[in-house]
């Protein structure tokens, strides 16, 4: 690799300590950490030693320590001024979704990199999931016919913290749907195309937190397609297998494990010809399928070496900006759907 681009952090902590810098921006091979900076200073001094990067004391101070590219991942309620901080400063940025607390704030974001010139791109790494990859080409083939119906899901035990800013829609924009169902409704939208219209419920079933603890979407897709999903913070974590589930009129795609923050899970084509006709007995065959096993790929280095070659290469990156506008856009109308009991279309 000829070049690499230089790397910051706003917002260390986090997914930023736990997943994308020990397992992006430091393995990726066009990409090096230069600087962190976290509103703990504590927790930022310890990861910029962990990984010999700059402590920076101020997002000003991080700017200007001669590095090409952010990566956000601050509290959702930060997104929108870190992202203009780094536009200001003529910074391409790859932030974590939501982009902003509302559509008026990613489309605010999204002018200005434009007129800064930078690149703006949104963390939804799992669809680089290589077994996500051959899903799509099956789909994208026809193998499973028209598509029907999916489903997918992504749960887990998230209980009352102190300062978690996930349990506030204030700080994080929502609770389980906002965090959780975006990569589901995303990775929706990669197989079937653009969602037309949602009807969602959202719940506290468990936890009494502000932010809801449970979710359902039902969504109406311009194809025909019918795809639902939940995405709760009130189930244990081994009790969810956060499942995928891909139907069309030739077959199917069921997987477990693969939606997440690992790099493989499950996953089995069940897919016919067009010669079968009606069986009134309705015969299942368990042991069919064929088990999709890709080389697995780390979803976090994956969007890292993505968009930074779209930098050398001044493209447009996989993960672009206009994947976070969409999901905001389908987001609120979740949100409004629930709150007002009835269908939304996306607009």
């Amino acid at each position: 690799m000829e070049k690499k681009i230089k790397w910051g952090v706003i917002g260390s902590g986090g997914i930023a300590r736990r997943r994308t810098i020990p397992e992006g921006i430091t393995k990726a091979e066009n990409a090096e950490l230069v600087s962190v900076y976290d509103i703990n200073s504590v927790v930022n001094n310890e990861v910029a030693g962990q990984y010999n990067a700059y402590a920076a004391r101020s997002i000003s101070e991080l700017l200007q320590s001669g590095i090409d590219a952010v990566y956000i991942a601050s509290p959702v309620n930060q997104h929108f001024d870190h992202v203009l901080e780094c536009a200001a400063g003529v910074k391409h940025v790859l932030c974590e979704k939501p982009l902003g607390m509302t559509v008026a704030e990613t489309e605010k974001m999204i002018a200005v990199s434009r007129k800064r010139g930078i690149l703006l791109g949104t963390s939804f790494m799992m669809r680089f999931n290589s077994q996500h990859r051959v899903a799509l080409k099956l789909v994208k083939e026809g193998k499973i016919g028209k598509p029907v119906y999916g489903r997918a899901q992504l749960s887990c035990w998230y209980p009352p913290m102190a300062g978690a800013w996930r349990q506030d829609p204030s700080t994080g924009g929502g609770g389980s749907l906002m965090d959780m169902g975006s990569h589901c409704i995303d990775l929706l939208e990669m197989f079937f195309g653009n969602i037309k219209s949602v009807s969602c419920y959202i719940n506290n079933s468990i936890h009494d937190y502000r932010s809801e603890d449970s979710a359902v979407v039902s969504m109406f897709f311009e194809n025909g397609a019918i795809a639902t999903v939940d995405t709760y913070f009130c189930i244990p974590d081994n009790s969810s297998k956060n499942t995928l589930e891909l139907y069309g009129s030739k077959g199917s795609i069921i997987a477990n494990g693969t939606i997440g923050q690992g790099e493989a899970g499950e996953l089995v084509a069940y897919l016919e010809d067009d010669s079968s006709g009606y069986d009134a007995a309705q015969v299942r065959n368990e042991k069919g399928g064929e088990s999709i096993k890709p080389v697995p790929v780390n979803t976090y280095r994956a969007e890292i070496e993505e968009f930074s070659q779209a930098i050398i290469e001044n493209r447009e990156p996989e993960n672009n900006v206009e994947l976070g506008l969409r999901s905001q856009k389908i987001l609120a109308a979740c949100y409004e759907s629930a709150k007002k009991g009835k269908v939304i279309e996306i607009s």
